[in-house]
């Protein structure tokens, strides 16, 4: 069933759990990350980036979105992930996302504002929910990319205030992609104080756990990711205890997709059938999206 953004956090908040939000780029993609969700009963959030729809095509990917949303037995939101570009994001509101997500953390505070403004104006008569950003999440993935800047939470409370948005993506330490740095510590004590003073649902992106028995596998297969290390399980289960309300994963289903299909060409050279691969890495992205959404917590909450 299709739902909105701002109803499936807004129950996620009361229930102290997050909602897994999903990046998809294909048919195969798509359905593991709905049957992942039916087969734990979970609510779950499906996310085309502006590349992955400059891939497939906005009417493509949209109506396949809403084909599997509407036919699925949990709550199922349609979500545009780190809108920069403006004309896009009317466009996907027209297309009837139930959400979408106006990043204009790169510009100043104050365009910022104005920009997310305009975006809220346009998704309210459709009872589209918004997403916007406050701080820089550092790293690269697609066409994003940029040094970390943590949320000012002075700054927090009256952006939410002047823009009217139903969720906020917080940066607090965490960075886009599978190339990240030794030690990652999120920034909780910043967590902590902007949800004493914001009221809505918090978002943490970058938060692929990119676990080493996963690196492993890659490698196994020829992928190379440097140093490549993501967020620590103890680390998303304190942010959710904290308030965070929704959790992006891009990276982790990339690894798995793309480490399967290598796996399944090494293990069977003499297929020529493409529907086998790509339903071998359906099965591995699937796996990953289950053991995502039970660490969530959001597990028989649809």
């Amino acid at each position: 069933m299709i739902a909105t953004a701002k109803s499936v956090l807004r129950k996620a908040q009361k229930g102290r759990y997050s909602v897994g939000a999903f990046n998809i780029y294909n048919i195969e993609t798509l359905h593991a990350v709905i049957k992942a969700a039916e087969h734990l009963k979970s609510p779950v959030i499906i996310q085309t980036s502006e590349s992955a729809i400059t891939y497939a095509g906005l009417e493509t990917i949209s109506e396949l979105m809403h084909i599997s949303a509407r036919a699925a037995k949990v709550p199922v939101v349609i979500h545009l992930d780190h809108g920069r570009n403006i004309s896009l994001i009317k466009q996907a509101i027209k297309a009837e996302y139930t959400s979408v997500m106006i990043d204009a953390s790169h510009y100043n505070f104050e365009k910022n504002i104005s920009l997310t403004q305009d975006i809220v104006k346009s998704a309210r008569s459709k009872n589209i929910s918004v997403e916007a950003e406050l701080g820089i999440i550092g790293g690269k993935e697609d066409d994003l990319s940029g040094t970390s800047w943590c949320t000012d939470p002075k700054q927090a409370v009256e952006f939410v205030k002047r823009t009217g948005i139903d969720s906020l993506a917080i940066a607090i330490g965490t960075s886009h992609g599978a190339y990240k740095t030794k030690g990652i510590s999120l920034r909780l004590d910043i967590l902590k104080e902007i949800r004493k003073h914001v009221s809505i649902p918090l978002v943490l992106h970058g938060a692929s756990l990119v676990q080493k028995k996963d690196i492993t596998k890659a490698r196994n297969t020829g992928i190379t990711l440097g140093k490549a290390q993501g967020i620590p399980k103890d680390q998303i289960k304190k942010a959710i205890r904290l308030g965070i309300c929704k959790i992006n994963v891009d990276t982790d289903l990339r690894l798995a997709f793309s480490t399967a299909l290598r796996e399944h060409t090494q293990h069977h050279p003499e297929s020529i059938n493409p529907r086998d691969a790509l339903s071998y890495a359906e099965e591995a992205t699937q796996k990953s999206v289950e053991e995502h959404l039970k660490l969530f917590g959001s597990e028989g909450k649809a």
